[in-house]
Formats: structure tokens, sequence, C-alpha cells
């Protein structure tokens, strides 16, 4: 039986035993929810759904080239992140690819679709998850595609850009892609935050996987895409999949989500004080804080070792990270969310120490 193993699983257990709905930090998601802007176009959009969406998101490329000021033609959208991500395997059809690890599992599940063999650079615990130079070495002519996470999914790190720059020229020279996910990257303070879009047109090597998921709260509306100069993996995208993959709904959020500059504005500000707030109090409940650039904190607490059960009974969902290639029990990845919501959270995993203490559980 296939088995479930992200975050945001809110539908297995709709409720806790007293009939509390369930506050979810296990999913990364922007805490002010969906623009109301968002919402009036999707609203709004619905009388256009008797038409088939345009093929081609036409209207939604070129605003979002005018958003990041890049060529329309870079632009590929689909039904999230994780389907470009699909399409991008089948499109290219590595034979070996080198993966980060721990790092977002659909990487690999997209990959090993199309029988590409994984092999891993293995992030160490002793350098806080961050890449080491080494990476660049690990680079050969036998490796086909190169996927980096940054920020890293889970630990949040981000890797040196000069660093992240060396790994692309490195797969020029094999003749390897280079496919960086910056899906996180919109939650980075200003003072570390940055993008390889720049490099795009010097480099048809790279590809850029983005998402309006996470930074506009929409992930129930599947809008994801992926940048590259590459034109012959561009038609190869639109052939390895359906011509109406963005529905017509998601196409009109996507451009509304786009003029939501005081929602963006907002949204960075809370994200930058309550993580910060969040790392600070699980620093004091003795939990080891990695990283942790993102909308996520990324951390280590062994005990209580039955810490997801016993904040579940609680109503709180976080992310066990035991499951992650590179990675054990004990490490945890939680959203950061409002102060009243993260203020439950640390209240919750204290009462859970408490009770582990209690029982003898640990």
């Amino acid at each position: 039986m296939y088995k479930y193993e992200h975050g945001g699983d809110i539908y297995s257990q709709e409720t806790t035993a007293d009939g509390k709905r369930f506050v979810d930090f296990s999913a990364n998601i922007n805490p002010l929810g969906l623009p109301q802007g968002v919402k009036e176009a999707v609203k709004s959009a619905l009388k256009s759904c008797v038409n088939y969406p345009d093929a081609f998101c036409r209207r939604l490329t070129s605003a979002t080239a005018d958003f990041l000021g890049v060529q329309p033609e870079y632009l590929f959208f689909g039904n999230g992140a994780a389907d470009v991500l699909f399409r991008l395997a089948l499109a290219l059809k590595p034979k070996r690819a080198l993966l980060l690890a721990p790092t977002f599992a659909d990487y690999e599940k997209a990959l090993r679709s199309v029988d590409c063999s994984v092999k891993y650079f293995e992030l160490k615990e002793s350098e806080a998850f961050v890449p080491g130079k080494e990476l660049v070495g690990r680079i050969s002519s036998r490796i086909d595609l190169v996927v980096i996470c940054n920020p890293n999914n889970p630990t949040g790190q981000l890797m040196d850009r000069l660093q992240l720059e060396r790994v692309l020229q490195k797969c020029r020279m094999v003749g390897a892609k280079l496919l960086v996910d910056e899906c996180f990257m919109d939650f980075v303070s200003k003072e570390k935050a940055y993008s390889l879009r720049n490099l795009l047109a010097e480099y048809p090597e790279l590809i850029i996987l983005k998402a309006f998921t996470k930074t506009f709260a929409m992930p129930g509306i599947r809008l994801g895409y992926c940048l590259t100069a590459d034109e012959e993996l561009h038609t190869r995208l639109h052939q390895c999949g359906q011509d109406w993959s963005v529905s017509v709904l998601a196409q009109e959020a996507g451009i509304a989500a786009l003029k939501e500059e005081q929602y963006l504005h907002e949204s960075f500000l809370l994200i930058e004080e309550e993580r910060q707030y969040l790392k600070n109090q699980l620093t004091n409940l003795g939990a080891k804080v990695y990283g942790s650039e993102a909308n996520y904190v990324f951390f280590y607490l062994p005990e209580p070792a039955n810490l997801v059960e016993l904040l579940r009974e609680q109503g709180y969902l976080i992310r066990s990270c035991a499951n992650y290639h590179n990675l054990r029990a004990g490490y945890y990845r939680v959203a950061v969310k409002t102060r009243v919501l993260n203020r439950g959270l640390i209240k919750a995993i204290k009462e859970a120490k408490k009770h582990a203490l209690f029982t003898g559980f640990n």
C-alpha cells in the first residue's frame, strides 16, 4: 500500500480525540493565508471554466516574466512544482543524478519514475548540513543531473552563491544539467536571499524551479513553474504531459497573486520575526536548531522520543524528519506561523517534555 510521507496530511484524522481541529505545523505555508485578491480572482474565473485553459498560460507567463524580470520564453507552468518536477524527469530522462541528503523526497521519486540511478552527497551533521566544497568534486561525466534545493528542505540551509556558481560551471564542463529549487527563497532575509535567474541566458544547463504554493498560501490551487533558456527542453516539457495541466482558476489565481505587493511585504516581516521567535524558544527548550532560513525551522530534539504523538494529542501536527535519507529520529521541521499559534506550539512542546519526564518515557 502506498504511504504518504509529506507534511500537510490533515485528512487521515481531521480532529483530536476531544473533537478539536489540528493546527498544522507540518506544511510550510504562508501564515497569512490565501490573499483576498486571489480569492476574488478565483471566484470571478468560475464563469470561464466552461472553456479549456490556455495551454500556453500566455497571460500568466507575461505577468510572471514582468514580475521576475526574465524572458517569457524561459517559463513553463505546471500543476504545482511537483508536477513540473516529474515532467522534467521525463523530458530529461537522466541516467544518473546527484542529490543532497537530506532533501525533498520527490526529487528522488520523480527520478526513479524514469529509472534514473540516484547518488547522494550526504550532508554532515558536524557541518550543520551545509554542502561543503567537495560537492563540486562529486560531479563527474557520469552524472547527467544535479539537484540542489536552495534553501534546502528540510534544513533551511542556504548554499553559498559562489559555490553554487562553481557547481553550475562544473555541470557545464561535464555536460550535466543543474536543477536549483528556489521555492523557499522568497522567505529568506533580504541580506541573504539571491536567485540564479540572472544566469539563465548564459547557462542553458540551468533550470530553476519555483511555485506559488508556499509564498501565496495556495497549495490547494496547484501552480508551479520552472525557468530555463534551453529551448529544446522547453519543447519537450510540453510534449511530456497534457496540454491543460494548469486550470483556468490556477492561471487567474497566479496573475492576481503577483499583484499582492502589500501581502508579500507583510508576510516577509511576519516570518522574519516569528522565525527568530521559534528558533529562540526551541533553543531554550534544549533543541539544536540548524539553518532555518526559510519559513520553517529545522531542529534536533531527541527527547521525548514520542514527541510527534504527544503533540498530536494536544492538537498540533509537526513534521518528523526521521524518514529523510541521512537523518534519524529526533529531527523535526515546523512551519513558521503567527505569534499566537507559535506560542501555542511551544507551550505544547513544554507540556510534552513534562509528560515524558513524569511518565519516564524518553
